[in-house]
């Protein structure tokens, strides 16, 4: 392999000579070779540098135009849009597991926006810190990219996925509006339900989860940026703060604003904590609604049987024909990686000292991985079994009619201990509740049938 050299306050470096990044970058790359490869900074924190970098150049050349030129917005917008459509995301090699205040990765996009403006320009035209980082620090900027990054994953993945399913949902509902099941509580018969407020019971789980995430995307659109080393804003100009929100929100097409507090910008993560436990409480919705599902289509003979879901797959590698409830499982793993994963954001909040919070790396890489596979598992779950659901009319209604909880129904006419009494000598005979009741003299059987209708108990 074939090197440069590049110089950095410490000294000279080998940099890879086909590489954008600078000596900084590959100071990181080579002090931590932790999870090389495979847990290195989330792509939508590169993307987010990528946003926020152009946006602070723009700032820069209205409010500080001698320094930030028009020559150098241009060559320096050109770099970012590449950064921020994917094209150089193989220069971003830098590990979660770095500095806990994201400098090496603020640097990275530093030197690689700077030598690809550089290319673009034909000459030597930006300086990583001077240009790229101008009226910025690393303290306010990888605040800044997680809070972009947050509020795109939770607007444009999440809130998305979660709708569709709901959808599906919906039209399950309406296209069951009459058919009548047993309900279930703590795994034993309940009284009847209509499959289709079974369903509306899911439907309106996801829609509050949505209304939560949306109430938790608020705060995040709140940036840090112009807060830069300590949140005083030293070496930015006045007006930075509120120009470059400008910027970034002309850029995303999204509502952000400059913090209040940059101290508090600095410091807490409070925001990211909130909106990480309502994409865990969307989890847990999902969680609930795929273990009913895979309870109500368990069998396919010794089960409940009452719904049938897709069959996308072989279960078995030596029972011939099973068919397995994969897509519940899925969303159920998922939805345990995401509870281990609000522990971490939670512990990654409550630390650092002073002006700065030095576990951001793995806040951003957990909250960001919990956005991804949740959007990913709903979609999947709903595509490959949600939306294929159908009903077992027939069993649903033996299921409903072999019901003891009926015996519900006889409350306002024989009382409550008669109608216990029914229900165990039904049970313990193995006898319709008809059967019981009139033995047991409570009702005649033409009193019994004018009293009990299970379709009408809904």
């Amino acid at each position: 392999m074939e090197y440069r050299i590049e110089h950095d306050s410490m000294g000279e470096v080998k940099v890879p000579a086909d590489r954008l990044w600078g000596a900084q970058t590959q100071r990181s790359h080579e002090n931590f070779p932790i999870g090389v490869g495979i847990e290195t900074m989330p792509a939508e924190i590169v993307r987010a540098f990528g946003i926020l970098k152009k946006a602070a150049a723009r700032a820069n050349n209205i409010l500080v135009g001698g320094r930030m030129t028009d020559e150098k917005l241009n060559a320096i917008s050109a770099a970012c849009d590449e950064v921020i459509d994917g094209t150089l995301i193989e220069e971003f090699p830098l590990v979660v597991w770095q500095t806990g205040s994201g400098t090496q990765s603020n640097m990275n996009a530093n030197e690689v926006i700077a030598n690809r403006a550089n290319q673009i320009a034909g000459k030597k035209l930006c300086h990583p810190n001077d240009d790229i980082n101008m009226s910025q620090s690393s303290n306010d900027t990888f605040p800044t990219a997680m809070h972009i990054a947050a509020v795109c994953a939770l607007e444009d993945r999440l809130l998305p996925a979660v709708e569709t399913l709901i959808e599906t949902f919906r039209r399950i509902e309406k296209e069951n509006p009459e058919i009548v099941k047993s309900g279930r509580t703590h795994l034993q018969d309940a009284t009847p339900i209509r499959f289709c407020q079974e369903v509306s019971g899911w439907r309106s789980s996801l829609e509050k989860d949505a209304e939560l995430i949306r109430l938790a995307a608020g705060p995040l659109h709140e940036l840090a940026l112009g807060g830069t080393a300590v949140g005083t804003g030293l070496n930015a100009p006045a007006g930075f703060d509120r120009q470059v929100a400008m910027e970034v929100a002309g850029i995303t097409g999204k509502e952000f604003v400059t913090a209040g507090n940059k101290f508090h910008g600095l410091t807490s993560k409070d925001e990211l904590t909130f909106a990480h436990g309502a994409i865990k409480a969307t989890a847990c919705d999902m969680m609930k609604i795929a273990n009913d599902v895979r309870w109500l289509a368990s069998g396919p003979r010794l089960g409940l049987g009452e719904i049938t879901i897709p069959a996308n797959e072989p279960g078995s590698s030596i029972m011939p024909g099973k068919v397995n409830p994969t897509q519940c499982e899925q969303v159920t793993m998922v939805a345990v990686q995401i509870m281990g994963n609000d522990v971490a954001v939670g512990m990654a909040a409550s630390q650092g000292n002073f002006e700065l919070n030095v576990f951001m790396p793995v806040l951003i890489y957990n909250f960001l991985q919990s956005a991804r596979l949740l959007s990913e598992s709903i979609l999947a779950f709903n595509d490959n079994c949600a939306s294929g659901i159908k009903v077992n009319e027939e069993k649903m209604r033996h299921n409903l009619h072999n019901s003891l909880m009926l015996v519900t129904a006889l409350n306002p006419y024989i009382g409550y201990e008669n109608a216990a009494k029914v229900a165990h000598k039904a049970f313990d005979e193995n006898t319709s509740l008809r059967e019981a009741c009139t033995a047991l003299g409570f009702l005649t059987e033409e009193e019994f049938d004018k009293v009990f209708h299970p379709e009408q108990m809904v």
